[in-house]
Protein backbone atom coordinates (compact mmCIF):
# COMPACT_ATOMS: atom_id res chain seq x y z
CA UNK A 1 0.00 0.00 0.00
CA UNK A 2 0.94 3.36 -0.99
CA UNK A 3 1.63 6.10 1.67
CA UNK A 4 -1.59 8.74 1.27
CA UNK A 5 -0.49 12.12 -0.05
CA UNK A 6 0.33 14.61 2.55
CA UNK A 7 -2.38 18.10 2.75
CA UNK A 8 -0.92 21.04 1.60
CA UNK A 9 0.31 23.24 4.59
CA UNK A 10 -3.00 24.57 7.08
CA UNK A 11 -3.21 27.62 8.23
CA UNK A 12 -1.37 27.41 11.82
CA UNK A 13 -1.67 23.64 11.87
CA UNK A 14 1.76 21.81 11.53
CA UNK A 15 2.17 19.00 8.83
CA UNK A 16 2.81 15.66 9.98
CA UNK A 17 4.53 13.23 8.47
CA UNK A 18 2.92 9.40 8.45
CA UNK A 19 5.08 7.02 10.54
CA UNK A 20 5.02 2.90 9.53
CA UNK A 21 3.44 2.16 13.00
CA UNK A 22 0.25 4.12 11.61
CA UNK A 23 -1.98 1.87 9.11
CA UNK A 24 -2.20 3.68 5.79
CA UNK A 25 -5.89 3.30 5.84
CA UNK A 26 -5.94 5.46 9.65
CA UNK A 27 -3.04 7.85 8.03
CA UNK A 28 -5.05 8.61 4.87
CA UNK A 29 -8.57 8.98 7.08
CA UNK A 30 -6.41 11.75 9.10
CA UNK A 31 -4.80 13.29 6.15
CA UNK A 32 -8.63 13.95 4.58
CA UNK A 33 -9.62 15.10 8.49
CA UNK A 34 -6.90 17.19 8.38
CA UNK A 35 -8.04 19.38 4.68
CA UNK A 36 -11.26 19.68 6.00
CA UNK A 37 -10.06 21.24 9.47
CA UNK A 38 -8.22 23.35 7.36
CA UNK A 39 -11.16 24.24 4.92
CA UNK A 40 -12.72 25.29 7.86
CA UNK A 41 -10.26 27.10 9.63
CA UNK A 42 -10.38 29.55 6.40
CA UNK A 43 -14.07 30.16 6.85
CA UNK A 44 -13.39 30.67 10.54
CA UNK A 45 -10.84 33.85 9.90
CA UNK A 46 -11.71 34.98 6.59
CA UNK A 47 -11.98 38.32 6.01
CA UNK A 48 -13.56 38.90 3.07
CA UNK A 49 -17.02 41.21 3.03
CA UNK A 50 -19.61 38.86 3.84
CA UNK A 51 -21.62 37.61 1.79
CA UNK A 52 -25.24 38.85 2.77
CA UNK A 53 -27.97 36.91 0.42
CA UNK A 54 -26.43 34.17 1.52
CA UNK A 55 -26.06 34.97 4.96
CA UNK A 56 -29.47 36.32 4.96
CA UNK A 57 -31.13 33.10 3.20
CA UNK A 58 -29.99 31.07 5.91
CA UNK A 59 -31.14 32.61 9.05
CA UNK A 60 -34.26 33.50 7.19
CA UNK A 61 -34.68 29.34 6.96
CA UNK A 62 -33.35 29.20 10.66
CA UNK A 63 -36.46 31.26 11.55
CA UNK A 64 -38.60 29.44 9.89
CA UNK A 65 -37.72 25.95 11.28
CA UNK A 66 -38.79 27.80 14.74
CA UNK A 67 -41.62 29.01 13.21
CA UNK A 68 -40.82 32.41 12.87
CA UNK A 69 -41.68 34.84 9.95
CA UNK A 70 -38.31 36.16 8.46
CA UNK A 71 -36.84 38.94 10.40
CA UNK A 72 -35.39 42.63 8.90
CA UNK A 73 -31.76 42.52 9.05
CA UNK A 74 -29.90 45.32 10.11
CA UNK A 75 -25.71 44.98 8.95
CA UNK A 76 -22.99 46.35 11.27
CA UNK A 77 -19.32 46.99 10.82
CA UNK A 78 -18.19 45.42 14.60
CA UNK A 79 -19.60 43.56 17.83
CA UNK A 80 -18.89 47.30 19.28
CA UNK A 81 -21.41 48.93 16.44
CA UNK A 82 -24.01 46.43 16.90
CA UNK A 83 -24.12 47.04 21.18
CA UNK A 84 -26.81 49.85 19.55
CA UNK A 85 -29.71 47.57 18.29
CA UNK A 86 -29.39 44.79 20.89
CA UNK A 87 -32.08 46.38 23.42
CA UNK A 88 -34.87 44.32 24.88
CA UNK A 89 -32.91 40.87 23.42
CA UNK A 90 -32.36 38.69 26.51
CA UNK A 91 -28.96 37.68 28.13
CA UNK A 92 -27.65 34.20 29.13
CA UNK A 93 -29.34 35.17 32.47
CA UNK A 94 -32.72 35.19 31.06
CA UNK A 95 -32.43 31.98 29.04
CA UNK A 96 -30.95 30.25 32.50
CA UNK A 97 -34.48 31.15 33.86
CA UNK A 98 -36.33 29.55 31.09
CA UNK A 99 -34.55 26.48 31.48
CA UNK A 100 -33.98 25.79 35.21
CA UNK A 101 -37.27 28.37 36.38
CA UNK A 102 -39.58 29.32 37.65
CA UNK A 103 -39.59 30.70 33.92
CA UNK A 104 -41.16 34.11 33.54
CA UNK A 105 -44.66 35.42 32.12
CA UNK A 106 -45.13 35.11 28.46
CA UNK A 107 -43.45 33.15 25.49
CA UNK A 108 -40.19 32.34 25.41
CA UNK A 109 -37.75 34.38 23.36
CA UNK A 110 -36.33 33.39 20.04
CA UNK A 111 -33.07 32.83 21.37
CA UNK A 112 -34.01 30.09 23.90
CA UNK A 113 -35.89 28.11 21.48
CA UNK A 114 -32.39 28.39 19.40
CA UNK A 115 -30.38 27.15 21.55
CA UNK A 116 -32.63 23.84 22.36
CA UNK A 117 -33.10 23.33 18.77
CA UNK A 118 -29.14 23.21 18.26
CA UNK A 119 -29.15 21.11 21.20
CA UNK A 120 -31.48 18.72 19.56
CA UNK A 121 -29.40 19.16 16.17
CA UNK A 122 -26.14 18.00 17.87
CA UNK A 123 -27.57 15.36 20.14
CA UNK A 124 -28.92 13.83 16.34
CA UNK A 125 -25.82 14.39 14.42
CA UNK A 126 -24.10 12.30 17.34
CA UNK A 127 -26.53 9.95 17.17
CA UNK A 128 -25.64 9.11 13.61
CA UNK A 129 -22.25 8.53 13.77
CA UNK A 130 -20.55 5.13 13.77
CA UNK A 131 -18.11 3.37 11.38
CA UNK A 132 -15.89 0.61 12.65
CA UNK A 133 -12.63 2.54 11.71
CA UNK A 134 -13.56 4.85 14.10
CA UNK A 135 -13.45 2.71 17.24
CA UNK A 136 -11.33 -0.29 16.12
CA UNK A 137 -11.50 -3.47 18.43
CA UNK A 138 -9.00 -3.26 20.95
CA UNK A 139 -8.88 -5.69 24.55
CA UNK A 140 -11.04 -3.93 26.80
CA UNK A 141 -8.93 -1.84 29.79
CA UNK A 142 -9.96 -2.27 33.72
CA UNK A 143 -9.76 0.89 33.93
CA UNK A 144 -11.11 3.60 32.33
CA UNK A 145 -8.04 6.38 31.74
CA UNK A 146 -8.46 9.94 29.49
CA UNK A 147 -6.87 9.43 26.31
CA UNK A 148 -3.46 10.95 25.68
CA UNK A 149 -3.17 14.49 23.89
CA UNK A 150 -0.72 13.79 21.27
CA UNK A 151 -0.35 14.99 17.81
CA UNK A 152 -2.66 13.14 15.30
CA UNK A 153 -0.45 10.20 13.75
CA UNK A 154 1.46 9.84 17.19
CA UNK A 155 -2.11 9.22 18.54
CA UNK A 156 -3.12 6.57 16.42
CA UNK A 157 0.39 4.86 16.19
CA UNK A 158 0.04 5.07 20.39
CA UNK A 159 -3.88 3.36 19.81
CA UNK A 160 -5.90 6.59 20.62
CA UNK A 161 -9.37 5.46 18.42
CA UNK A 162 -9.86 7.89 15.35
CA UNK A 163 -13.01 9.15 16.99
CA UNK A 164 -10.84 10.67 19.91
CA UNK A 165 -8.14 11.91 17.35
CA UNK A 166 -11.11 13.36 15.35
CA UNK A 167 -12.31 15.01 18.38
CA UNK A 168 -9.17 16.35 19.39
CA UNK A 169 -7.67 17.36 16.22
CA UNK A 170 -10.59 18.74 14.38
CA UNK A 171 -13.13 19.95 16.79
CA UNK A 172 -11.00 21.00 19.58
CA UNK A 173 -8.25 22.44 17.89
CA UNK A 174 -10.66 24.71 15.37
CA UNK A 175 -12.31 25.69 19.28
CA UNK A 176 -8.83 27.06 20.83
CA UNK A 177 -7.99 29.17 17.34
CA UNK A 178 -11.67 30.22 17.11
CA UNK A 179 -13.27 30.59 20.67
CA UNK A 180 -10.63 30.78 23.10
CA UNK A 181 -8.22 33.07 20.45
CA UNK A 182 -10.92 34.69 19.06
CA UNK A 183 -14.27 35.64 19.67
CA UNK A 184 -14.02 34.92 23.82
CA UNK A 185 -11.42 37.57 23.97
CA UNK A 186 -13.33 39.91 22.39
CA UNK A 187 -16.83 39.67 23.74
CA UNK A 188 -14.52 39.72 26.93
CA UNK A 189 -13.38 43.25 25.72
CA UNK A 190 -17.22 44.77 25.00
CA UNK A 191 -18.84 43.37 28.69
CA UNK A 192 -22.06 41.64 29.12
CA UNK A 193 -24.24 41.43 26.24
CA UNK A 194 -27.01 39.71 25.12
CA UNK A 195 -27.30 36.02 23.62
CA UNK A 196 -25.34 35.71 20.14
CA UNK A 197 -23.99 33.38 17.62
CA UNK A 198 -20.78 33.75 16.16
CA UNK A 199 -20.85 32.83 12.68
CA UNK A 200 -17.72 31.87 10.70
CA UNK A 201 -15.97 31.70 14.42
CA UNK A 202 -19.01 28.32 14.77
CA UNK A 203 -16.30 26.89 12.67
CA UNK A 204 -14.85 24.28 15.15
CA UNK A 205 -18.33 22.42 16.14
CA UNK A 206 -19.93 22.60 11.90
CA UNK A 207 -16.10 21.04 10.79
CA UNK A 208 -16.54 17.85 13.37
CA UNK A 209 -19.34 17.21 11.69
CA UNK A 210 -19.02 17.71 8.51
CA UNK A 211 -15.44 15.90 8.87
CA UNK A 212 -17.38 12.94 9.79
CA UNK A 213 -19.94 13.30 6.67
CA UNK A 214 -17.21 13.71 4.19
CA UNK A 215 -15.05 11.04 5.83
CA UNK A 216 -18.22 8.66 5.35
CA UNK A 217 -18.37 7.85 8.72
CA UNK A 218 -21.88 9.85 9.27
CA UNK A 219 -25.32 9.59 7.40
CA UNK A 220 -27.47 12.30 8.81
CA UNK A 221 -31.17 12.33 8.37
CA UNK A 222 -32.43 14.74 5.63
CA UNK A 223 -33.73 17.09 8.19
CA UNK A 224 -30.83 16.89 10.17
CA UNK A 225 -28.57 17.87 7.36
CA UNK A 226 -30.64 20.59 5.94
CA UNK A 227 -30.38 21.85 9.36
CA UNK A 228 -26.59 21.53 9.77
CA UNK A 229 -26.03 22.59 5.98
CA UNK A 230 -28.24 26.03 6.91
CA UNK A 231 -25.26 26.54 10.41
CA UNK A 232 -22.48 26.17 7.66
CA UNK A 233 -23.57 28.74 4.99
CA UNK A 234 -23.81 31.01 8.10
CA UNK A 235 -20.44 30.19 8.96
CA UNK A 236 -18.73 30.74 5.54
CA UNK A 237 -20.93 33.69 5.22
CA UNK A 238 -21.08 35.88 7.95
CA UNK A 239 -19.37 37.37 11.59
CA UNK A 240 -21.82 37.48 14.63
CA UNK A 241 -25.25 37.41 14.67
CA UNK A 242 -28.48 38.76 17.58
CA UNK A 243 -31.32 37.12 16.78
CA UNK A 244 -34.59 39.36 17.81
CA UNK A 245 -38.45 38.69 17.21
CA UNK A 246 -38.37 41.40 14.42
CA UNK A 247 -34.94 42.26 14.20
CA UNK A 248 -31.91 40.10 13.22
CA UNK A 249 -28.00 41.86 13.67
CA UNK A 250 -25.57 40.44 12.15
CA UNK A 251 -21.67 41.35 12.53
CA UNK A 252 -19.81 41.86 8.83
CA UNK A 253 -16.64 39.54 8.89
CA UNK A 254 -13.45 41.49 10.49
CA UNK A 255 -11.40 43.20 8.31
CA UNK A 256 -7.99 41.72 9.43
CA UNK A 257 -7.48 39.00 11.99
CA UNK A 258 -3.91 38.62 13.58
CA UNK A 259 -2.55 36.39 16.72
CA UNK A 260 -4.42 38.41 19.53
CA UNK A 261 -5.91 41.19 17.86
CA UNK A 262 -9.00 41.56 15.69
CA UNK A 263 -9.33 44.82 13.52
CA UNK A 264 -13.19 45.41 12.07
CA UNK A 265 -14.52 47.26 9.13
CA UNK A 266 -15.30 50.23 11.10
CA UNK A 267 -12.03 50.57 12.90
CA UNK A 268 -12.27 48.64 15.92
CA UNK A 269 -9.24 46.92 17.04
CA UNK A 270 -9.84 44.90 20.45
CA UNK A 271 -6.45 43.09 21.35
CA UNK A 272 -5.60 40.79 24.07
CA UNK A 273 -2.59 38.59 24.93
CA UNK A 274 -2.31 35.37 23.22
Amino acid sequence: MTAPARPRAAIGFPLEESTPDVPGRAAGHWYRAAEIRDEWLRYGLDTRPADRVTAQHHLAAIYARLSRPRPRFVWVDSPHQARQHLAGLPTLDTLHRWIRGPQPPGKPPLASDLVAGLSRLRGALDGCVGHPDLDPARPRKKEHKAWPVLPPLEALAAGVPLREVLRQSVREALRERLADGCYLPVRAALGPLPVCWYGQQESYWIAHYDALRRLGFARYGARDEAHLDDWAALARSCGWWWPGEEVCVIVERPASVAPGSVRYRDGWCPQWTS
